[in-house]
């Protein structure tokens, strides 16, 4: 364990003073205490200016007990008792040697480390410098979202790794109570109005939260994501690893009032479901699922217009529709943001 000595400068009037931040930074590679830092890693996360639910324990605790694809090598930074950084990452064995990846890969749309505000630059300094003590080849970090604490990564042993373009992610702004009228598309709102009295011919139509039951409402999804995608690649839930995960995620993603979870039935059978989540000011539609005998009535749609509506009333800025640049994102009037990919080879770091 190494200790760390970094004093950024503070200007003060006239006169320059500084304030010297002692860091202790530790690799944390066992997963009982990497859990065990749940608590501290929640305080960090509810004031890390970038985090995403993406980075909070309740979504990255589940992942690495359903998949654990490698050696655990989270790197934590501490300034006394309080913990100021954390970067969840593990090492992947390949036969091009280790890679640094980080922990979420793939089922996370937004990856990133947390710091602590107001020393981002120094915290990710002493990341960079721990991740150099670590044997890989290449340290990848994908899916990096604008703004992402992740940019302000350096060292003076690294070079500038290479940044490309990785994942659009559409993003509809919102705002006002009555966010359908104002920001969707007027032919969209039209094919949402059909799509209801489309519906409320075949019965009696609801929407109905469940958040409050993450399991049944799990199981409602699975069956519906289920028979979207049968005999289409039968979706991510296929994988009994990503079913586990989810269904560890979703009930402490709700406790921390994360998860926006809504069923829609017609008459007693449930037809669609929609999973996502709210942080801040913005809503993020993660999956979904609908009976295919009900297209016609389109209650993936109507699932969405109910979202964004109730995104708007919490007061979201921003519906993101996550990574994928499916046409019907579009139709909403969302667009393109992008994640960034940044990767370092150890040629670079020696």
């Amino acid at each position: 364990m190494r200790w760390q000595d970094l004093a950024p400068a503070v200007g003060a009037s006239r006169r320059r003073s500084e304030c010297v931040f002692v860091f202790r930074s530790e690799i944390i590679d066992d997963a009982a205490a990497f859990e065990a830092l749940a608590p501290r890693w929640w305080e960090l996360w509810a004031h890390s200016r970038t985090a995403t639910p993406f980075q909070c324990p309740a979504w990255l605790i589940p992942w690495w007990r359903a998949f654990a694809p490698g050696e655990l090598a989270a790197i934590a930074v501490w300034r006394g008792d309080d913990l100021v950084g954390l970067a969840p990452f593990y090492l992947e064995n390949k036969s091009s040697g280790p890679r640094l990846l980080p922990v979420g890969i793939s089922l996370s749309d937004y990856l990133d480390v947390l710091c602590s505000p107001g020393i981002e630059a120094a915290v990710a300094a002493a990341i960079a410098d721990r991740a150099l003590a670590i044997e890989w080849s290449q340290w990848i970090l994908p899916d990096l979202p604008a703004g992402a604490a992740g940019f302000a990564i350096t060292h003076p042993a690294l070079e500038a790794g290479e940044l490309i373009d990785h994942a659009a992610c559409p993003v509809l702004p919102i705002a006002g109570d009555d966010a359908l009228a104002v920001c969707i598309p007027a032919r969209r709102r039209r094919q949402l109005r059909r799509a209801h009295k489309a519906a409320c011919r075949r019965g009696c139509v609801s929407i109905m939260p469940a958040h409050a039951d993450p399991k049944a409402f799990f199981d409602h999804l699975i069956r519906l994501h289920g028979a979207r995608w049968a005999g289409h690649g039968d979706g991510v839930l296929a994988d009994p690893a990503a079913e586990e995960f989810h269904r560890q995620a979703l009930p402490l993603l709700a406790a921390q009032g994360l998860a926006r979870c809504w069923l829609v039935a017609i008459d007693d059978a449930v037809v669609g479901a929609y999973y996502g989540f709210h942080h801040r000011h913005r809503a993020y539609a993660y999956l979904g699922g609908f009976d295919p005998a009900h297209a016609e009535e389109s209650p993936g749609a109507i699932l969405i217009g109910h979202a964004i509506a109730e995104a708007a009333r919490e007061g979201a800025r921003e519906f993101d529709f996550l990574r994928g640049q499916e046409t019907y994102k579009y139709g909403w009037g969302a667009v393109d943001q992008w994640t960034m990919r940044r990767v370092w080879t150890r040629g670079m770091a020696q």
